[in-house]
Order: C-alpha cells, then structure tokens, then sequence
C-alpha cells in the first residue's frame, strides 16, 4: 500500500537553496551523504507482501518509467530511417542496444539502492566539484537533446491527428508541466499507473500494425543477427548510433538510481540483495516491452516502405501519410498518430524527473518543479520552434534524428562513472560487481566510446570535404 505523499517542510517547493550537513563521509566518498533523491517520494512506497509474486508487484513500477525513454519520438525517427532505408538489418542494433540497457539499467539501480545516492549525487559526492559541475553540464545537454526529442515528436502527433501547426504544437508541449505537477502531487504509484497504461496503448497500436503490415519473419529473424556491412556503411553506422543514443539514454541512468529508492525495502544487507534482484527484474521486463516496441517500428518500416522503393522515409510525417495507402487499411495512419502522442507524453513525464533529479543532485540545489521543467523544456522549444519555422517539416525530422546523436555523444560521461562504481568494493561493500559484471559493463563502456570517436572522425571527415 503507498504510503501518503508528504512533503518535507523547508525542502520541498522552496526556492533555490543549498542544504548543508556536518556528517563526516562514508567510506569511500569525498563528500558526506545529503538529502535523500526526490526527497518528496523517498521510500513512500511499501513493498511487503506476504508472497513473491505480490513483491514483485510492489517493486514494478521504476522500471517502466525507465523504459520510456527507450521508446520515445527519437526512437521513431531513428527506427524509421533504419527501416525503411536498410530493411531489417538494423534490427541486431536494437537487440544489442537493448541488451547493453538492461546491464546498465541494472548497475543503476543497484547503485541507488546499495549506497543510497543516485548516480548524479554519487558523482558529486565521489569527483571534485570542478568535473562534477562539467558531467552535469553534459547530463543537461542530453536532457535538452531529450526534451528536443519529446516536444518535435508530440507536436508532430498533433499535427498529424489534428492538424494544429508545427509551431503552435510546439508551444502547446509547455503546457504539460502542469499535468507533471498534478501527477506528483497524487503520488508516485499514480504517475507510474499512467506511465505503464501509455506504454500499453504503444503497445497496442504497434500490435495492429505489425499484423497488417504482415513482414517477412524470415527476414525479420536474420535481421536480429548483426553483420559487418553496419560497420562499412558510413550511412547505416549513422543511423546505427541513432538508434544506440536513443536506446541507452544517459538520463535514464540517473532516473534509475533515484526512482529504486522510492520503495520501503530493508536498510539490511538481505533486504537491499531483494531489493536489488526486484528491481533488476522491474526493469528487465519493462525494457523487454521496449526491444518490441522499438523492433515493431522499424519491422513496420522496413515491410511497408523498404519492400515497396519507398527508402527515403525518414520522416514521421511521411511514414503517416503513406500507412494507410500502401497497406490498405482504414485507420493504420492515425493509430501510428496516436502511438506517438502517447510515447511523446509518456516520455514527457519522466523527462521532468529525469532533469529534477540531475539538478538536485549534481548541485544540491532545488529550485520549484515548476519551474525547472519550464526552463528544460525552454531550452527544447527554441530551436525546435526555429527550426519548424525556417526549415518546416524536413528540418524537424532531421534535427529529431541528430538529437539522438548527441545523446549517444554524451552517454559515456554516465557509463563510465556508474561501472566506476559499481565495481568499487569500499563503496559498495559485498553487491560489488563480479570480476565478469565488471568485465561486461567496461566492455559495454568501451564499446559505446568507441563508436562515439569513430562517429566523431567520420563527421569531420565530411566536414573537411
């Protein structure tokens, strides 16, 4: 059962202010532990449960709203393109970007729950403030590259559904900081019942689009085994490490370890290794919901448009109006409409936690929800409010795409500190990880950095020429 949401007086809804404690640090850490992550919803949420299927209930939650952000608008401008222009030789990149989430998903809640601090706190806590303040820097440049994502792809649903302009669509998205707030103000399990009926309503449409769509299984079974010709094709490596910057998402990292914490589970070493093995398993399965929904796009893709010529949809806009007309069904165009809509707000929702927690804890400073959700989404309405101006439709599409690369850019500044410390004994006592988790999750790390230089070399290649 949730317990009530209460606030904490003189935190929570006051101005920016910096908290302060005279406790020495723990083991480990440079810094002594401050305020708990979302102060407000801090282990409000009761998990006893007299078997374990009902546990497994009480800890389901967090993981969903981590997987929204494996399934927002950036994923379809990414997966469409991949589809439509590849076929289904992308999809291993989904698979394998998937894979990497659930390891590193699963870092991330175990480094909230074992030490207590969310991966933002963990870095200020653990580096000197000079690089703290740099990797927040870069952790709000990809919420902002999020948020880009989010306000393109929602005011594209509502062009699409009710023809409402691309800039005033684009204006419209500021008005969803009041149905966060609302949200909050119900309790957490009432966001996270929100988010997972969103997801269900994603899911649902891509069902009927994959069986109208009716695609080659053989093909789609072949696509999930990954080839070379990814690597050789400038193009397909593109869009490759799209699709990788919009599945494993940075701010996901630092949502994950803070949200775990707002489950009551045991401070005792039994009761974290069950809130840990609960939370890895919340996630695991929320993610499996995203690998499909991620795949049914870009299978969509790939048997309504690559099959027919049509490899240049890359476009949302584009892939809306010829659904229906290739596949010949009534309605395919407006539940690929609706799909979006939901994704895009669904995403929305955890943009705004996602941001709240990286100022808290990076900074120590709290600033009105408000507030701080209007200056993220500011920052996200502007160029996309240029760019729909200036450039129309074609521009927002391309600035969706990049904005999943500068995501992926930015991933390894939070990979890298949470394998750090999750593989650190003194910080995490006996949850360390084991000499094979340690070699997996530098070796997911390494990966992830490796692409991002080679990315970085090819687009100055093109510059220069």
């Amino acid at each position: 059962m949730q317990q009530p949401n209460h606030e904490i007086p003189g935190d929570v809804g006051r101005e920016s202010s910096p908290r302060s404690s005279p406790a020495a640090p723990e083991p480990g850490w440079r810094r002594a532990r401050l305020a708990p992550s979302l102060a407000e919803v801090h282990r409000s949420v009761e998990v006893n449960g007299a078997t374990w299927f009902r546990k497994l209930l009480a800890f389901a939650g967090p993981g969903y709203l981590v997987a929204v952000g494996y399934m927002d608008p950036g994923n379809w401008a990414t997966d469409l393109a991949g589809g439509s222009r590849f076929g289904y030789a992308l999809l291993s990149v989904i698979l394998l970007s998937n894979l990497m989430a659930v390891l590193l998903q699963g870092l991330a809640s175990k480094l909230g729950i074992v030490t207590g601090r969310d991966l933002a706190q963990a870095c200020r806590d653990h580096y000197s403030p000079r690089v703290a303040f740099s990797l927040w820097v870069l952790c709000e440049l990809a919420i902002a590259a999020c948020d880009l994502a989010e306000v393109i792809g929602t005011a594209i649903a509502l062009n699409l559904l009710f023809d409402i302009p691309l800039p005033w669509g684009i204006a419209i998205t500021a008005l969803d900081v009041m149905i966060v707030l609302w949200l909050q103000n119900r309790g957490f399990r009432m966001l996270e019942a929100l988010v997972i009926a969103l997801v269900a309503v994603v899911g649902g449409c891509f069902v009927f689009e994959l069986f109208i769509s009716r695609p080659d299984l053989g093909a789609v079974a072949r696509g999930f085994v990954p080839t070379s010709e990814i690597v050789r094709n400038p193009e397909m490596l593109y869009i490759a490490i799209g699709i990788l910057g919009a599945t494993v998402m940075p701010h996901n990292l630092y949502l994950h370890s803070s949200i775990v914490q707002t489950r009551k589970y045991e401070e005792s070493a039994e009761g974290k290794r069950e809130a840990v093995r609960f939370a890895f398993l919340d996630s695991t399965i929320a993610l499996t919901f995203a690998l499909f929904i991620n795949a049914a796009i870009l299978i969509v893709a790939a048997a309504t448009f690559h099959t027919s010529g049509n490899t240049q949809v890359a476009e949302i806009q584009d892939a809306y109006q010829l659904l229906t007309p290739l596949l010949g069904v009534a309605g395919a165009s407006a539940v690929f409409a609706l799909a979006l809509l939901a994704s895009g707000q669904n995403s929305t929702l955890t943009g705004t936690l996602a941001g709240q927690i990286v100022m808290e804890g990076f900074l120590d400073l709290r600033i009105r929800p408000w507030l701080r959700r209007l200056i993220t989404r500011a920052i996200a309405i502007v160029p996309a409010a240029i760019v729909a101006i200036i450039y129309g439709e074609s521009g927002t599409a391309k600035l969706l795409v990049f904005s999943q690369v500068v995501l992926s850019l930015q991933l390894s500044f939070a990979v890298f500190p949470l394998v750090r410390f999750t593989s650190d004994r003194v910080k995490m006592g006996e949850f360390v990880n084991s000499p094979a988790l340690r070699f997996s999750a530098y070796g997911v790390a390494t990966v992830i950095a490796s692409l991002n230089v080679w990315l970085l070399v090819q687009t100055v290649k093109e510059w220069l020429t």
